[in-house]
């Protein structure tokens, strides 16, 4: 499963950040993971298995 992230990949989450985005860009692919909300631009570091949990749907990078 955590095979399916690439760095550069957008996921969408189940739960929006403050700003009102779903949407976030994979900058680090890990034991944790850096995600960057495309809404906003606020970055931060959450736990593989919590990404796994909670994306609804992968844009794949080109």
């Amino acid at each position: 499963m955590a095979d399916r992230f690439d760095i550069g990949d957008i996921i969408k989450m189940k739960k929006p950040h403050p700003c009102g985005s779903h949407e976030w860009e994979v900058l680090r692919v890990g034991a944790d993971f850096r995600l960057k909300c495309a809404g906003c631009g606020h970055q931060i570091m959450v736990p593989r298995k919590l990404v796994e949990k909670n994306t609804r749907e992968i844009k794949k990078s080109t």
